[in-house]
């Protein structure tokens, strides 16, 4: 994002923050686009590589021997654009900073790319910036790079942010999906399908005795106190699209082992299991943004349950199951009934535009 030239060029009008709107030249490369980042953009993430106005941002990664670098990008395209407990501009935050922590590290910078469509409110826009930077100090990772791009009107949909992150991963930390093994125990820190219920209840207008809020909000705090007392986890995810179900089959088909899991033991929260039955969802498979899915050795079990629960974050932590020797890979839940069922991947998609 290159800094406005416009104050050394006379008087320009502000920008109407109230009530303008965005158009093509904002995303022309122009005058009107220097003044979309000056006033709008550098001002929700202002950060010392964004005030340098270079085409990238410069930075020496902080690397001790042994410790490696990981990278993970996102788009978000979430429909409706702000929605109970957060919006598209935090959500591309939390997002993008659960992907690198769910790699182990610790999440270092992020560069955000924005669609904008002509046409849309730059209030709007602002708002969206605004939560994005907060969410990205509250996190202690800035934006340091990013882009803007404008479509014509019908073309897009308000706006579509895609976000970058870096991080690094410490010395003798791996928390792939390849590591699972038999006798494993499976740890979930807390309830599941606020995010993706808050999402449609407000798309189609629902309203419940007690408000659904999405669980967005950035895990790497909680990552980094669970590796410090158990720096082996074998395997750590967050089970955003497609849900707790589909992230336990991917993790299955990556490690070649079978899970079994207690249905009794998953917690669901009783306004998200009431919309969840109005609804027709499953809350296995219904998209998380706060939450992640821990598998350990049985042994360290006990202490990582119990520093998750330290955490705001992790203080619902509990076991769900267990990883199965199984040359299928089939991911199995003992029932409320005493019996089991086949806990399938996500077929289609459930709920769509939710992230």
């Amino acid at each position: 994002m290159n800094a406005s030239p416009t104050v050394k060029r006379g008087y320009v009008r502000p920008l109407n923050l109230r009530d303008g709107r965005v158009d093509m030249g904002h995303g022309a490369g122009g005058r009107a686009s220097a003044q979309l980042i000056e006033e709008l953009f550098l001002k929700a993430f202002d950060n010392p590589w964004l005030r340098e106005g270079n085409d990238g941002a410069v930075f020496v990664p902080p690397l001790a021997p042994g410790e490696k670098m990981v990278m993970a990008t996102d788009a978000h395209v979430v429909s409706p654009l702000f929605f109970p407990g957060g919006d598209i501009g935090s959500l591309a935050v939390h997002g993008t900073l659960n992907d690198v922590a769910m790699s182990g590290a610790r999440p270092l910078y992020l560069s955000a790319s924005f669609i904008l469509e002509e046409g849309f409110p730059l209030a709007d826009l602002k708002r969206i910036a605004d939560a994005m930077g907060a969410a990205s100090r509250a996190a202690g990772v800035p934006i340091i790079t990013g882009d803007t791009k404008v479509v014509e009107r019908g073309k897009g949909d308000g706006v579509f942010i895609s976000t970058t992150g870096i991080g690094v991963v410490p010395a003798g930390i791996d928390t792939g999906g390849h590591r699972a093994r038999p006798g494993d125990v499976i740890l979930l820190s807390g309830s599941i399908g606020e995010h993706g219920v808050a999402i449609m209840s407000k798309r189609e207008s629902l309203e419940f005795d007690t408000e659904i809020r999405s669980d967005s909000a950035a895990l790497h705090g909680l990552v980094a106190q669970m590796l410090e007392v158990v720096p082996g986890i074998r395997v750590l995810r967050d089970p955003t699209r497609g849900g707790l179900a589909t992230t336990l089959n991917e993790i299955a088909g990556q490690s070649s082992v079978g899970m079994l899991l207690d249905e009794a033991a998953i917690p669901v929260l009783p306004q998200v299991d009431a919309a969840c039955e109005l609804l027709g969802l499953d809350p296995l498979y219904i998209a998380n943004e706060g939450k992640l899915v821990a598998i350990c050795a049985e042994a360290d079990a006990r202490s990582l349950l119990d520093v998750m629960r330290q955490h705001p974050l992790g203080r619902d932590a509990v076991q769900i199951g267990s990883v199965q020797e199984d040359a299928h890979g089939f991911v199995q839940m003992r029932t409320r009934f005493g019996g089991r069922r086949i806990v399938d991947w996500l077929s289609g998609e459930q709920l769509p535009r939710i992230c």
